[in-house]
């Protein structure tokens, strides 16, 4: 048994949100310089931080957020602050120089969190799994979960074959593109936070 419109809304829901045509530019930005090799397994490795951190959320989202007296928009304000810092050293340049980028796997931060396993994809999933009523709801919901995980994959691996066509000087590009992008998507995070926090006032 499986409920399409459950599946269907929720992996609509995070395609939207976590975005895999978005992350792209932000993802080979974030990697550039450094051996095909790591590159494929760093966007394993972000996909399997994102997947491990809604999962955790999904099944136990709203009791750690209750254990630890943290809001959803605290959550949101939070992850767009730092989202906001990752979108300066794009914007300025600081992510060229190795001693910065080499030896951090950017794999778990910012890419695994907080840019794919965000507030808002955590939120969704929270929410979707309270509503989920039976195995059937349950099943679909866990189905778009490892879907959208699987096509983030799929998306950030084959990425790396526009790194070979458009060489460094298009590199220097998409990272400062990959900049105003996240800085936009930080600060839109931000007024949600704000404004959940004003409306709850």
């Amino acid at each position: 048994m499986f409920d399409f419109a459950v599946f269907g809304s929720l992996f609509l829901t995070l395609f939207v949100i976590m975005d895999p045509p978005g992350v792209t530019p932000i993802f080979l930005a974030l990697t550039s310089g450094r051996p095909a090799k790591v590159q494929r397994a760093m966007a394993w490795q972000a996909t399997a931080v994102a997947f491990g951190v809604i999962t955790v959320f999904g099944i136990l989202g709203q009791q750690i957020l209750d254990y630890l007296h943290v809001s959803i928009p605290a959550l949101m304000i939070a992850g767009g602050l730092l989202l906001l810092l990752i979108a300066l050293d794009l914007l300025t340049g600081k992510t060229d120089e190795p001693k910065q980028t080499k030896d951090v796997n950017v794999a778990l931060v910012p890419l695994g969190m907080p840019l794919l396993a965000g507030p808002g994809a955590i939120v969704s999933v929270i929410l979707a799994v309270q509503n989920a009523d039976g195995a059937t709801a349950q099943i679909s919901v866990w189905g778009a979960i490892v879907a959208m995980h699987l096509v983030l994959w799929i998306t950030m691996r084959y990425s790396l074959v526009i790194i070979r066509l458009i060489k460094d000087g298009g590199v220097v590009l998409v990272t400062r593109l990959a900049g105003m992008m996240l800085s936009a998507i930080a600060v839109q995070q931000i007024i949600n936070g704000v404004i959940q926090v004003i409306q709850g006032a």
